[in-house]
């Protein structure tokens, strides 16, 4: 059977693996690179926890510190400090803050390079695909592994096929296509999956908007979204590499001789990459077809509280939904195209009356450019707050957070409930275009150009053939867990409602402090209701949205045994079980608690005693039994040994 474009890239990064892979494999890779920002000072201790003295290889990961650079805070400068100086000690690549966003940075500088592996430890990894770079995100916990071996553990993801044809009206941008899809596809069509972008349209997607696209497939529910490498790639990265020969930003290093060729973009990788014969075998698998027709997207507005919806930009006019803030900024949509068309459109204009309008690069060099080539200056005189290139309002972090009532709109990639300031506030989602008008107006508005069109898209399922497998269970590996079940009758519960963004990078936070707030954006009652031992249940794509493992571990120190969803956000699994906390699928089961209990209480602490039993792999509730997922070898060891870290340092002191 032949590969598809993942399954290429993964089988080029993994460790003594002969045999062709495929989704649904196991496998160790040695990714190219891994990224952490701010989230470096939580892995530092993880990665001395181990037992680590230095890195595998320096030359592996990057540093980008850009999600709360506004805080000048003695503690948050101390912390910043102590990252650059292990970076020094180590000999890694570090960008400090006002650098700009750690993924921008990875595309700019060359670390997503085409044809590669790239993971960090942040969720939106996905946005490297649009260079045809394999990203997907991995947690903390690996992070630090890697870090002190080089190589870390995953599983090929199924691989859906995205099928693009036609050419996208004027007027229309990457993220109306990809809100159009979160849109359309939005009962987990794609979760856990990695996607596969192909078909004649793609020819019509400038880089920008491939990134951007690539960046919200994690919102889509994929753990990668991969474009392939053709003329316009090539055409980009030459373009990059005669800016950084020619400017010679402080931020790009210089090769072992000193002579200021860049190290991962010139002439020698550009000759190589043009010759690289990278596609997919003709009888490449793939679980399933998504087909959509690019002429018939129309500008769309997502939400509010979740990409699962959307309505087009002429009906949200209808409706004179008032803003109070407008954001263009974070990795998605805050390049120099991104900038260029507000200003576009928001030049010689004032921004309306009980708007405030905010903006920041992707990155210093973005700003730069956008500084020279006066687009930066129109938007400051139409009355825009310049924030400094971070990710600030995105993650809730910084000046310019909405407040209680407040309505916003953004060309950000999330809008959960609290994520961008007060869970009593409203966000929309949206293209830089209609941010800038809507700033302008006061309200949702577009562009007047464009035919609106219903969009042709139709999906091929391949049915997914079940292998029944006999449970192993290790020695050790209890038998039996029997628990009451606390039931939240949510679907995608995401990692802000379990864990708030404001604490993430709080590196101090106790386990005692992180079950103290556990659920606070979702169910302030929740604590109150839950009792040591419990067994937490509820809905389908639980903990979806940022990959913060604190989401996991606030949930294991509350004294919760275990989580049991209909399904699981892949990253939350992966943090889950990297830090000993166990996380399974039981979908017939959830669906049995939701006829049970409905859907009338955020949080029901129920009577229902049950019973898992993993030498079946059934729960059983009285009578009634309930087929779960089962628990893989590796996982049940690294539960075993309390987490990855304890299970590589038990590794890292045999090799003494």
């Amino acid at each position: 059977m032949g590969q598809n474009l993942i399954e290429k890239i993964v089988q080029n990064h993994a460790i003594a693996h002969e045999t062709r892979l495929h989704s649904g494999d196991y496998v160790t890779i040695r990714p190219k690179h891994v990224l952490t920002h701010d989230n470096t000072g939580a892995v530092i201790p993880k990665f001395r926890e181990i037992g680590a003295s230095s890195v595998a290889n320096p030359r592996q990961p990057v540093f980008a510190l850009d999600h709360d650079i506004q805080d000048i805070s003695e503690k948050n400068l101390a912390k910043y400090k102590a990252i650059e100086t292990f970076a020094k000690e180590m000999g890694i690549d570090f960008y400090p803050a006002g650098c700009g966003i750690g993924h921008q940075i990875m595309c700019e500088q060359g670390y997503a390079f085409p044809g590669t592996l790239v993971v960090a430890s942040d969720s939106h990894a996905n946005m490297y695909g649009g260079l045809g770079c394999l990203g997907t995100p991995i947690v903390r916990t690996d992070a630090a592994v890697l870090w002190a071996t080089g190589q870390t553990w995953w599983q090929i993801p199924p691989v859906t096929k995205i099928i693009f044809t036609g050419k996208l009206q004027t007027g229309v941008f990457g993220k109306d296509v990809i809100l159009t899809l979160c849109g359309l596809y939005n009962h987990d069509e794609v979760l856990n999956h990695a996607l596969e972008f192909s078909g004649e349209g793609i020819q019509s997607l400038s880089i920008s908007d491939r990134l951007t696209i690539a960046n919200m497939t994690t919102e889509w529910g994929a753990l990668a979204g991969l474009f392939p490498i053709d003329k316009k790639t090539l055409a980009w990265l030459k373009t990059r590499e005669e800016v950084l020969r020619k400017h010679n930003y402080p931020s790009v290093p210089s090769d072992e001789d000193g002579n200021g060729i860049h190290p991962r973009i010139n002439a020698k990788t550009l000759k190589a990459l043009s010759e690289l014969t990278l596609s997919p075998d003709p009888d490449a698998k793939y679980i399933q077809e998504i087909h959509l027709d690019l002429s018939t997207v129309t500008p769309v507005v997502s939400g509010p509280h979740t990409v699962k919806t959307y309505q087009t930009i002429r009906n949200a006019e209808k409706k004179k939904i008032k803003i109070q803030k407008a954001y263009l900024l974070s990795c998605v949509n805050s390049r120099y195209e991104d900038l260029a068309e507000a200003a576009k459109i928001i030049k010689g204009k004032k921004v309306a009356p009980g708007v405030t309008f905010y903006v920041a690069a992707a990155s210093a060099e973005i700003q730069r450019q956008s500084e020279a080539s006066g687009n930066w200056q129109a938007l400051l005189d139409a009355g825009s707050i310049a924030l400094p290139p971070g990710c600030g309002p995105c993650i809730g972090l910084g000046k310019g957070l909405l407040e209680d009532g407040e309505v916003g709109i953004s060309a950000t990639n999330r809008n959960f409930k609290g994520r961008m300031g007060s869970k009593n506030a409203t966000v929309y989602l949206a293209s830089p275009a209609v941010v800038a008008l809507s700033a302008l107006k006061g309200y949702i508005v577009g562009l007047p150009e464009g035919e609106e069109t219903s969009p042709k898209t139709y999906r091929t399922h391949l049915e997914k053939k079940l292998e029944k497998t006999t449970p192993d269970i290790l020695e050790g590996f209890p038998k039996i867990i029997k628990g009451t079940i606390i039931f939240c009758p949510a679907d995608n519960m995401n990692t802000d409602g379990i864990y708030p963004g404001k604490y993430t990078y709080n590196d101090a936070m106790t386990p005692e402090q992180q079950a103290a707030v556990a659920m606070e954006n979702y169910d302030p009652e929740f604590r109150s209701l839950v009792q040591p031992g419990d067994i937490l249940a509820s809905g389908f794509n639980f903990g979806t949205g940022s990959s913060r493992e604190q989401a996991a571990t606030a949930l294991k120190y509350l004294g919760i045994q275990m989580v049991i969803a209909g399904s699981l956000n892949q990253t939350y699994k992966r943090n889950a079980i990297n830090n000993g906390f166990i996380v399974v699928e039981s979908p017939a089961f959830i669906e049995y608690l939701f006829k049970h209990f409905g859907k009338g209480k955020l949080t029901y602490r129920t009577d229902l005693k049950i019973l898992v039993d993993w030498q079946t792999n059934q729960i059983f509730v009285g009578d009634k039994s309930f087929p779960i997922e089962s628990l893989g070898k590796p996982a049940q060891e690294i539960i075993l040994k309390g987490g990855l870290n304890a299970w590589v340092r038990e590794q890292l002191s045999s090799k003494k």
